[in-house]
């Protein structure tokens, strides 16, 4: 709870004294993006000495809030102090600080984001209904509906365990009551920060399992909600606690780059500004240091850190279209790196994230190289975006202001993903996953998983639209997030063009297009699971498995492997004649020889045939491009002319390429039946990658009716392909 939060402390002060100048840094950090929370929590983490207690805090608050809402009503803020600063008279932190210390703190967290005054004025009055003889009714008389609804949410959250002990039901019950209004969630990751910039005083067990907690379930909140100004901080704080040792090296590093004598990143960034300056684009060239955790990352990855290797620029401009002449101007001047350019302005993240990501590599000469004449090639990363943009990429959610206000003229329709006007997308999903999953346990754990996914992938629709999906996802969970549960009718898909089956692993950028089965009554495949990642896939399967237990022996009509059916003769009719076959109706011009029909390549009229003499005589007929006539002709065995006469029955051998589904061998047999086929054999081989191939030989009693029957077989859901077949055939 937050009344076991403690003095403040730096990330150095919890895992030991930190060491090193900080003085040094300070020049750098004048082009910091404006937000001023990344600089306060950035000078904690370098910082060795504690902070006093927060001087005039409201005052703070005050200022902090009308830098983003300069025309705000401040006397709700007045009020809700007065009320948080005599409620909480008397009752004390553990470092012996007065408590209303933590409530300012948190508020003022969220006043540098830029959150509306409804949530700063919840925000100090967060812990009042939990710590003090306050109560909601109280709260809402004197401050609205609106604010006691978001502080009876925040009272709930701190009631919930988000550890691995975590009561399901509980977490969802809270989730369903809070999760409706994202500004809940606001005010709860903010104290979250508050409580771990102040956890010095904590047993080290207990710090870590608060650092455990916040690593596996706030921080992946604060991401899918958008707020990275948050979400880094508490990144480096969980950092300095459970990772000590590689916490104190990469501050080291940070340290020592401050010192040094050059600076890469401010020679680009002033190469930058000339670039733009000279094209005539208004923009402003920021250097972006690195956080702790991601230098952690980049190091981990490349070995010996570069100058260009501890921060990125950030250039900030006016209008979109600027955003692509910056991006043109600096591709034309230097040389890009192309595998490191992504649009996310187009394609937003599903977090409302909007920037243009490149990286440029400008040659520079090697001062440790003999002669200096060594090139090295300097490569930095480029983050291009609007203010507007920056200002969501920081704040997120808290960026969007009142959730039940119409969007300011600031706000344009691509800033969210907003199903609803109260909550972002994501959160919109997961209100809906809870409805749907079977149980809280399955709820819970899809929760989690989903939690753990860090990165996504952006794939395409056919009529342009896009599906947001973690990495590693599938053509199943594509189906289930462009569907719903009408994915249960998907038969297969085609990834960039070409047939794909939906355990077939997407890529970033792929464009997929879904073949949805017509019957109604469809099932989801019990291995789609398997191939499950996305909450919305898998509780949506789930769930349908629930409700249909698998039976007791395999589903007769699942596609396996039938054993060849003996071949049958021609039909004759007790009293008659046999019919005209289609080898009959073949007219060669060897007068008397016997003739038969190439089991290769099972000619039918109105195929182009050619004709050669085998063993005996007799001539073999053949389709034109079958590959046995290649190989006689290059045998030099010479071609028999020959036409079709009459059509007549005849007989075929057809392949049917499908996606495994139950009931598709009755459907097929239906289809060939209804078309008036006799089958002579079948085979169907033991599914494969989903993918089943059925080969039927058929009795037809007129040739003129193949076409017909193959455009049957193919109307069969879950079938994308019938052929004629093509055996490999000896040469005689």
């Amino acid at each position: 709870m937050s009344a076991e939060a403690t003095n403040p402390a730096s990330p150095g002060a919890v895992t030991g004294p930190a060491t090193g100048p900080v003085a040094p840094a300070a020049p750098r950090r004048r082009s910091l993006p404006r937000i001023d929370l990344r600089r306060l929590g950035r000078a904690a983490l370098l910082g060795s000495a504690t902070r006093d207690r927060l001087p005039d805090a409201i005052g703070h608050v005050v200022d902090a809030h009308r830098a983003h809402h300069p025309d705000a009503d401040l006397e709700p803020l007045r009020r809700a102090y007065v009320l948080a600063e005599s409620s909480h008279r008397g009752q004390m932190r553990k470092s012996g600080e007065p408590y209303i210390t933590h409530p300012l703190a948190v508020t003022l967290i969220l006043a540098e984001l830029g959150a509306e005054t409804t949530t700063l004025t919840a925000s100090l009055l967060h812990d009042t209904v939990e710590d003090t003889e306050v109560t909601l009714d109280q709260v809402g008389e004197q401050f609205g509906e609106e604010v006691r609804y978001l502080v009876d949410g925040v009272t709930k959250l701190e009631k919930v365990d988000y550890g691995a002990a975590a009561e399901p039901e509980t977490f969802r019950k809270m989730l369903v009551a809070t999760g409706n209004d994202v500004r809940v969630m606001s005010i709860k990751l903010a104290d979250r920060l508050h409580n771990m910039r102040t956890l010095g005083v904590m047993r080290p067990e207990k710090q870590a399992r608060i650092a455990k907690v916040t690593r596996d379930v706030l921080i992946p909140l604060a991401e899918r909600l958008g707020v990275q100004a948050l979400k880094t901080e508490l990144e480096d704080l969980v950092f300095a606690i459970l990772h000590p040792e590689e916490y104190e090296h990469t501050r080291e590093l940070i340290v020592e780059n401050a010192t040094r004598p050059d600076d890469p990143l401010a020679e680009i960034a002033d190469e930058m500004r000339s670039v733009l300056r000279e094209a005539g684009i208004q923009a402003e060239v920021l250097i972006r240091p690195r956080h702790f955790v991601s230098l952690h990352r980049v190091s981990r990855k490349r070995g010996r850190l570069r100058g260009t290797d501890f921060g990125r620029i950030l250039v900030l401009v006016n209008e979109d279209a600027d955003c692509y002449g910056v991006l043109g101007e600096l591709h034309t001047c230097m040389t890009p790196v192309v595998s490191e350019f992504k649009d996310f302005i187009a394609v937003p993240k599903f977090n409302l994230y909007q920037s243009l990501h490149t990286a440029v590599a400008l040659p520079r000469a090697r001062p440790d190289s003999p002669g200096g004449t060594a090139m090295d090639r300097q490569v930095v990363e480029v983050l291009i975006r609007t203010h507007q943009m920056h200002k969501v990429a920081e704040a997120g959610v808290v960026a969007l202001g009142n959730p039940y206000a119409p969007p300011s003229e600031e706000q344009s329709p691509a800033d969210g993903e907003r199903v609803d006007p109260t909550r972002p997308g994501w959160l919109s999903r997961l209100l809906d996953w809870q409805q749907s999953a079977p149980d809280p346990d399955t709820f819970w754990s899809t929760l989690r998983e989903d939690l753990a996914q860090d990165r996504e992938i952006t794939v395409f629709r056919p009529d342009g639209g896009t599906l947001g999906l973690p990495e590693g996802a599938t053509c199943v969970d594509a189906a289930y997030a462009q569907y719903g549960e009408d994915a249960h009718a998907c038969i297969g898909a085609r990834v960039n063009g070409r047939l794909a089956t939906l355990s077939t692993v997407l890529k970033d950028g792929d464009t997929v297009q879904l073949l949805m089965g017509q019957d109604p009554a469809s099932e989801p495949s019990r291995e789609w699971l398997e191939h499950a990642h996305t909450p919305a896939a898998r509780i949506a399967i789930q769930r349908w498995l629930a409700t249909h237990p698998a039976p007791a022996t395999a589903d007769a009509e699942t596609p396996t492997r039938t054993p060849p059916v003996a071949e049958a003769a021609p039909r004759r009719a007790a009293d008659g004649p046999a019919p005209r076959t289609a080898a009959d109706a073949v007219v060669v011009d060897r007068p008397g020889a016997s003739v038969r029909l190439a089991g290769c390549c099972t000619p039918v009229p109105p195929d182009e045939v050619t004709a050669f003499v085998v063993r005996g005589g007799a001539v073999t007929v053949h389709r034109v491009g079958c590959a046995a006539v290649a190989r006689m002709k290059s045998a030099g065995r010479a071609e028999v002319g020959v036409r079709w006469g009459d059509t007549a029955e005849c007989r075929v051998t057809l392949v049917a390429e499908s996606f495994g589904r139950p009931h598709l061998l009755a459907d097929l047999t239906e289809a060939i039946a209804l078309e008036g086929a006799e089958i002579v054999s079948a085979t169907v081989e033991p599914p494969s990658q989903q993918r089943v191939r059925h080969t039927y030989t058929l009795l037809l009693a007129d040739a003129a009716q193949l076409p017909s029957l193959m455009r049957a077989m193919r109307n069969v859901p879950g079938v994308y392909d019938v052929s004629r077949a093509q055996h490999h055939a000896p040469t005689w």
